[in-house]
């Protein structure tokens, strides 16, 4: 198997250390970087004639980079990549320039679900957390609703599945294998009607939940967003936010949005600014991930 002449990690990418050691083994040469770069002619400079970069989800690298560094052919992303349009990197210039751009998914899922237990079960029962109803409320007979429905999602509903949950969802079409297990596909609207809590897991960059659906969704409910950004319209999910009468979670403030400072310190958010897949595990397969596609590069 061949070796990049040149692999440079543009900024932290979070790789393990046996996975930082490995990469000594498809490059004749590494360049670290610990910081992000603050502009894009630094981050130019420090891929300088590298054939290959490592990126996370910052920096951006945009056509007006990938245009100046002559000598690249291969961008990994060690992160999530759901489209083109949602990437940190300007992958159509690239497939047109001849540099390929690999990026991984399905890393941080379990951690994810993980953290939509413990949300729940904290605000059903009141544990250290304003409780949801007079009495503690159990997860069996829960009405949940999943706004997207990938690999994150469906792990998520199977366990509160287990746990006696009444599971339904909306996505782009039904799956089949679900539907056989008791989860069973609404229209968006209905869906948001119909359930206490709802669970967004949409791709990065997908913003679905707007007055509309805030009006079908109405009052005394629980919303949690799983998405890496915002699934709703900030405007409108501010003013659901202003009824204490529902509760908002998430993982980490880029998932709340721009509204963040304002609602942060509200007793119906729930936020620890702490993004819940990324544990020690998802680092192992996301380093897995990543070399798996360098060497899939190489192999070409």
């Amino acid at each position: 198997m061949e070796k990049f002449r040149k692999l440079v990690e543009a900024g932290p990418i979070g790789l393990q250390p046996w996975a930082e050691k490995k990469l000594e083994e498809y490059a004749s040469e590494i360049v670290r970087f610990d910081t992000l770069p603050e502009t894009e002619d630094e981050l130019v400079e420090r891929i300088g004639d590298a054939d290959a970069v490592l990126v996370r989800t910052l920096p951006l690298v945009p056509a007006s980079v990938l245009s100046r560094c002559g000598n690249l052919r291969y961008v990994g992303m060690c992160c999530s990549l759901y489209s083109k349009e949602s990437a940190n990197v300007d992958i159509d210039y690239a497939e047109k320039h001849g540099i390929t751009v690999y990026g991984i998914r399905d890393y941080g899922d379990k951690g994810v679900t993980e953290f939509v237990v413990y949300a729940l079960v904290r605000i059903l029962h009141g544990y250290e957390w304003p409780m949801w109803r007079s009495r503690p409320k159990e997860i069996t007979g829960l009405k949940i609703g999943f706004v997207g429905f990938g690999t994150s999602g469906q792990m998520t509903a199977r366990l509160l599945k287990a746990m006696g949950a009444e599971i339904s969802y909306y996505a782009r079409h039904e799956k089949e294998e679900c539907e056989k297990e008791g989860m069973h596909y609404k229209p968006l609207h209905e869906l948001l009607k119909q359930s206490e809590v709802i669970v967004t897991c949409l791709n990065k960059g997908v913003i679905l939940l707007g007055d509309e659906e805030f009006r079908e969704l109405g009052n005394g409910k629980i919303m949690i967003n799983t998405s890496i950004g915002p699934s709703s319209e900030m405007d409108v999910l501010r003013r659901w936010i202003l009824d204490d009468s529902n509760t908002f979670v998430a993982d980490t403030a880029g998932a709340v949005g721009d509204i963040y400072n304002e609602v942060k310190d509200r007793n119906n958010v729930l936020c620890p600014d702490v993004s819940a897949g990324m544990t020690e595990e998802a680092y192992d397969l996301m380093s897995q991930k990543v070399l798996a596609n360098i060497e899939k590069m190489l192999e070409r």
